[in-house]
């Protein structure tokens, strides 16, 4: 296999179907699960190195140039991106280069998209370099510690006062989109007093959306699950009477993953990040031109692992076969 450096895959993923953005070309500007939580939900796994601090990690010019020939590479094969997106396996604002990156990314004249966990929102920096995008969600999960905590499980050095004040200061600044996520999970932040002070405190970000989402992709810790149905009735109720509007994301987003032109490399850059569902690789294989065979091996192989959640079987890339970009 292709060593990454010059697949042109470390940076780059998709396009993907996204629930918020449409199609979306994917950003990978952080070493695989270099964060700042260790969030409980988290579809990419644990966290293994966690940390608050930021840092440099790649060239803005390597990510520049991936990104460039990735969206060549869409664009021969006639898939559309709306989105140019920074959804990496960790937080992205750890990047300290993220500005810059922006900055070039803005070049390929697509609108430019981060989604952040808000843990960095504090710093006058972050918000700056944040300010540069097109499209920024906030996540928000809890406005309590002892919630916040068992979430989200925070680096130690972080503080949640901070981090609101700094949501705060960034929402009322902001002249793009705006949209706030909030991540339910059963018996944690899904009862009526949690729900209600979540939506007063988005109420003063004024997003344009506010989504609320729940698993549904395998999560870091197996004893995740999702809120029951009359739990999320109650959160749309509280969230719809704070703020407006209010979207679920607890719908599959669908099966539309990009095949611009390797399969393998194509499936390993996509499920770095993004576990896919069987029903999607089979769909991924047929435009391909290929067949279940090519899973088998990579499975065999140790590339992909195989999974199951909510009933369904997921295939993501093992992490220790994803390999750091030089100088990481």
């Amino acid at each position: 296999m292709a060593d990454s450096a010059t697949s042109g895959n470390q940076y780059a993923y998709g396009p993907v179907p996204s629930r918020r953005l449409g199609k979306s070309l994917g950003v990978n500007n952080i070493p695989v699960k270099v964060c700042s939580y260790s969030c409980i939900y988290c579809q990419a796994s644990r966290t293994t190195q966690l940390q608050s601090e930021r840092g440099f990690f790649y060239d803005p010019e390597d990510i520049f140039r991936h990104v460039s020939n990735r969206l060549e590479k869409a664009r021969a094969a006639a898939e559309r991106v709306d989105y140019v997106a920074f959804v990496p396996n960790g937080e992205p604002t750890l990047d300290v280069n993220l500005g810059t990156e922006i900055r070039l990314l803005k070049t390929l004249e697509i609108p430019v998209a981060v989604i952040t966990n808000s843990s960095l929102l504090w710093r006058d920096d972050v918000r700056a370099e944040l300010a540069l995008a097109d499209w920024v969600s906030l996540k928000i999960d809890a406005v309590q510690e002892a919630t916040w905590q068992r979430i989200n499980r925070p680096q130690r050095a972080a503080r949640l006062s901070l981090i609101l004040d700094g949501m705060i200061a960034f929402a009322q600044a902001f002249a793009g989109k705006l949209v706030t996520e909030t991540m339910l999970v059963g018996r944690l932040n899904d009862g009526r007093q949690c729900l209600r002070a979540i939506a007063e405190f988005i109420h003063r970000l004024q997003p344009s959306r506010a989504y609320l989402s729940v698993p549904t992709r395998p999560p870091a810790e197996r004893w995740v699950h999702r809120p029951a149905e009359d739990a999320l009735n109650l959160a749309y109720q509280i969230f719809a009477h704070k703020v407006t509007p209010v979207a679920f994301l607890n719908l599959y987003e669908g099966d539309a993953f990009a095949f611009t032109g390797d399969i393998e490399k194509d499936l390993l850059s996509i499920t770095a990040v993004h576990p896919m569902r069987k029903e999607a690789v089979c769909n991924f294989l047929a435009r391909a031109g290929s067949t279940w065979e090519i899973i088998d091996r990579m499975v065999d192989q140790g590339d992909l692992v195989e999974t199951e959640y909510d009933g369904h079987r997921f295939y993501v890339r093992k992490s220790s076969s994803v390999p750091e970009a030089p100088g990481a």
